[in-house]
């Protein structure tokens, strides 16, 4: 009698399988899905697709006019243990970015955090004030002027006439001072597309959680920052880590910008300078493949490490 029924049970309307349901819902919702076509063919044409074929051609030795030639992991092994820029590249770069990547993030929050307590119109030119910066091409060009090599530099006229210094100093010249002027232009620059992501989201914070978190006890505003405002935001705040990361391991252009290609001494060398090197220089795609992999490894480990530590937002 079981078996009976057990048989009859597909042609009765049983339960769909995994793959029937899934294809049931496409059907039922293929209006989006042609929508969001469009995207996501662009998405896996010049992201997915490219990211792929460099994991591939960084195992071989390919200069765009050969076909590869597989090398297995020499390309990983030179890059780890014959290649001392990329070393001191990995260094400069972990050390840009494990400064401007937290400092410019919490930046962002506490300066939105700050804006979103303002009036509306004054709101709206405090918040074009801290972001122009990142828009604006010229910031290079004042950042020359005010530590310019010579004694018309405000900098350096301003120290000499007060007798800190009696001879101009090369500031984008001298390895002592590169980096540290690169990583203050860097969080000059740092407030853009996550700062303004910060502000709409503290914007959409319903009123009624801040009167229902007073009932349950929260006293101060720092606790409805923690309790309240940020676990509503969590969508934001992972937007702009992942902008913050992005922008703290690419920071290249900074160097390029105010230092040049390279910087002195390899003083400011990253690893986005060495990518640049081999791959629009010296046309070794494999090896430049092998570097931006090991690049795109570090930041997708620190996104992981990111989100696992918003998770913890509220508890």
């Amino acid at each position: 009698m079981s078996k009976n029924k057990t048989a009859a049970r597909p042609s009765s309307g049983g339960e769909l399988t995994k793959a029937q349901w899934t294809w049931r819902e496409m059907k039922k919702n293929k209006v989006a899905y042609v929508m969001i076509a469009p995207f996501m063919i662009l998405f896996f044409v010049f992201t997915v697709f490219p990211v792929l074929l460099s994991i591939a051609l960084s195992f071989t030795d390919f200069n765009l006019l050969e076909m590869p030639n597989f090398l297995g992991l020499n390309n990983y092994i030179r890059l780890f243990l014959d290649d001392d820029i990329f070393i001191l590249a990995a260094q400069n770069t972990l050390i840009f970015a494990s400064i401007t990547g937290p400092v410019s993030y919490l930046l962002s929050l506490l300066i939105a955090w700050f804006i979103n307590e303002l009036g509306p119109k004054l709101r709206s030119v405090v918040t074009l004030v801290f972001y122009a910066p990142s828009i604006s091409g010229s910031v290079y060009l004042v950042w020359q002027t005010l530590f310019s090599a010579d004694s018309y530099g405000w900098v350096n006229g301003t120290l000499i006439n007060l007798g800190f210094i009696d001879d101009a100093v090369l500031w984008f010249e001298d390895k002592r001072y590169v980096m540290g002027l690169c990583i203050v232009v860097a969080l000059w620059t740092s407030l853009g597309t996550a700062f303004l992501s910060f502000i709409a989201g503290l914007q959409n914070v319903p009123r009624h959680l801040y009167e229902a978190g007073a009932v349950d006890g929260v006293k101060n505003r720092w606790q409805e920052l923690w309790y309240i405002t940020l676990p509503y935001m969590k969508p934001q705040l992972m937007f702009g880590a992942v902008l913050s990361i992005t922008q703290s391991f690419g920071f290249g252009h900074i160097v390029t910008a105010l230092c040049g290609f390279p910087s002195v001494e390899y003083a400011a060398h990253t690893i986005m300078h060495h990518l640049e090197d081999y791959g629009g220089q010296r046309y070794e795609m494999g090896y430049a493949s092998a570097i931006a992999v090991i690049l795109f490894l570090v930041m997708v480990g620190c996104n992981l490490i990111i989100k696992k530590g918003l998770s913890k937002i509220g508890q």
